[in-house]
């Protein structure tokens, strides 16, 4: 009975991740959603949304690498805004996908929590707030 609770309660991280993997998903995509090419260069303060959501990518494409137990960081140069949209939420995807698979997960789980999913939830803030700024409702 033990092994069992073991294993249900790893499942159920990996699930309490694959759910807080789909708010950002949702989240995202209300932050950048119809948001006009130019929206991507603007450059109101700090970094621009483009280079916001390549960072966003380069998280998730690190939390599939740390998943699969190659922890690598790689900073991506950002694509076009149309692009670097499509490049996050494949990225995304694919993290998801891994989590939904029966491929152990290397490293735990509430570090990746508290790393690149937390940090790409305070990105989701910034780009809203961009738009706010950008006029681009």
């Amino acid at each position: 009975m033990e092994r069992c609770a073991i294993i249900l309660r790893m499942d159920g991280k990996r699930e309490l991740m694959r759910h807080t993997v789909a708010t950002v998903a949702y989240r995202a995509s209300r932050a950048v959603a119809d948001a006009p090419a130019a929206f991507g260069n603007y450059a109101g303060t700090g970094k621009r949304p483009v280079e916001i959501l390549a960072h966003m990518g380069d998280l998730f494409d690190w939390a599939l690498r740390t998943a699969q137990g190659n922890p690598k960081w790689q900073k991506s140069t950002p694509l076009p805004w149309p692009e670097e949209k499509r490049r996050f939420f494949k990225a995304l995807e694919a993290f998801d996908a891994f989590l939904n698979s029966e491929a152990p997960i290397h490293g735990e789980i509430e570090r990746l929590m508290q790393g690149p999913v937390a940090d790409a939830l305070t990105h989701i803030g910034q780009l809203a707030m961009l738009r706010r700024m950008a006029g681009s409702r």
